[in-house]
């Protein structure tokens, strides 16, 4: 028996089966609905059971398959919920499950990594995985010296599979668009293709994940898991204990979602600057809130795993960012749209109305327009609507406005991020992160001051929280 689906035709075979699969419960929908069931219960019925599909084909083939699957996920709070209801449940699936390979190939594969004696390594080793995902499983053990140890075993033919599925993936992304609406399936699809090589190399991966652990070894907020052994496909880390954030989105309390979105976006911001790299997998499968023996939740840490997709940015974040957000805050729209121009958001064979482009990204800024701000998947519903409807100005002028390829990677975690945040329905003091971490952003901003407690339910949806507003001269 194969450890992972491998040959082309097989896996791009089971991928076929989405869209025809969709197209054959359509027509089945149709048929309930003819014998006499209401549209509403058989569109549910439906949504249910196409849900069910995605999971198993995704999940099933782990690969590119999964690890779009993965990336789609952070996006379900950008659906209406009449949709998102039924795909939520199989879709989070995805960003910390998978079908795992049998024992056998596991024992397998650690001998051929580690030598006949691999179990002289370890004082215990859990033969049942505690985690599969899109190219690897994850097994709980404990090293030689004692220490609990994450070891992550790549999947044989990981490779081959990942490229085979990204290129049929590629072919119907147009099917796949529906399930995040303003998102373009097919640039992400060529962005994380672009990236197979670095996941697959588990070397690179620990050498970021050594940069990153000493950078922020005993820091008081994030913590990073040490590496303790490589080899090719094989990955030993320390064991991270934790609440994963998947769990704190299904059933956590006001306390942990809010503590768990502050760090969110301290790391975003903040950890980039200290560590040369851009952490570039922000799904909910990837953090655990981590608690402190006899401190309350707002204490508590962040544990960030899976270093395999990363952006090197020497410098931190690009300080145009930083600089376009606070002239945005500034309503300083000309200097925006020279910045954006710079930068080659604005094309230079075409001119755009400034004062237009502010108002584009002045519902995206909102966030930072407050001390503190309730994301919520209304509200992301809210702005991909306005971007994904063919009938609005934005939606058109999000078409003229151009992403530069230096800024795709950081485009696509800032989006995924706040989707995590939406998910966690955390209220975030973005502001306070940007001015701590954002290269650009930290000058002071004139003329800010707090919003009267009258005008802040409005500034933030009715959650309440304090806000800033621009005063006159």
């Amino acid at each position: 028996m194969s450890d992972l689906p491998r040959k082309a035709v097989t896996r791009t075979a089971k991928l076929a089966t989405l869209p025809l699969s969709f197209a054959g419960r359509a027509t089945w929908g149709l048929g309930k609905r003819i014998g006499g069931k209401s549209a509403e219960l058989v569109g549910q019925e439906l949504q249910q059971r196409t849900a069910q599909q995605l999971f198993s084909v995704l999940g099933e083939l782990k690969g590119g398959a999964m690890k779009l699957g993965q990336a789609l996920s952070v996006f379900e709070s950008a659906l209406p919920e009449s949709m998102a209801g039924p795909y939520r449940t199989a879709l989070t699936k995805l960003q910390d499950a998978a079908p795992p390979m049998p024992t056998s190939s596991v024992l397998r594969i650690m001998a051929e990594r580690l030598g006949a004696d691999w179990r002289d390594h370890f004082l215990e080793f859990d033969e049942q995985p505690a985690a599969a995902a899109s190219i690897g499983q994850v097994h709980r053990a404990v090293w030689s010296d004692g220490r609990e140890v994450a070891v992550k075993i790549q999947y044989p033919g990981a490779g081959a599979a990942l490229l085979s599925d990204l290129t049929q993936l590629g072919r119907i992304a147009r099917v796949l668009a529906p399930w995040a609406p303003g998102l373009e399936i097919k640039p992400l699809i060529e962005e994380i293709r672009d990236r197979v090589a670095e996941e697959l190399d588990y070397a690179q991966e620990a050498e970021s994940q050594r940069i990153c652990a000493e950078a922020f070894r005993g820091d008081p907020d994030i913590v990073v898991p040490e590496v303790v052994c490589q080899r090719e496909g094989l990955l030993v880390t320390e064991w991270l204990a934790g609440i994963p954030l998947s769990e704190v989105i299904a059933k956590g309390d006001r306390p942990r979602r809010d503590r768990a979105g502050q760090l969110l976006a301290r790391f975003l911001f903040s950890g980039t600057e200290r560590t040369g790299l851009l952490h570039a997998d922000a799904h909910p499968g990837n953090f655990r809130l981590v608690p402190v023996p006899d401190e309350p939740v707002e204490r508590w840490r962040l544990g960030v795993l899976d270093f395999g997709a990363v952006n090197r940015l020497p410098d931190g974040l690009p300080p145009a960012i930083g600089r376009a957000l606070r002239l945005s805050l500034e309503d300083s729209a000309a200097e925006v749209y020279a910045q954006l121009r710079a930068e080659g958001f604005v094309r230079t064979a075409i001119e755009l109305d400034p004062d237009e482009v502010m108002g584009y990204l002045l519902p995206l800024i909102e966030p930072a327009r407050v001390a503190e701000f309730t994301f919520t998947r209304e509200w992301l519903r809210e702005q991909a609507a306005r971007v994904a409807d063919p009938r609005t100005s934005a939606h058109q002028l999000g078409r003229q406005l151009n992403l530069p390829p230096a800024y795709l990677l950081i485009y696509r975690v800032t989006l995924s991020t706040i989707g995590v945040l939406c998910q966690l329905n955390a209220t975030v003091r973005l502001r306070e992160e940007l001015e701590a971490g954002l290269p650009g952003f930290r000058a002071a901003t004139p003329g800010l001051r707090k919003a009267p407690a009258a005008e802040r339910g409005a500034a933030e949806g009715g959650d309440g929280g304090p806000a800033l507003e621009k005063t006159e001269g």
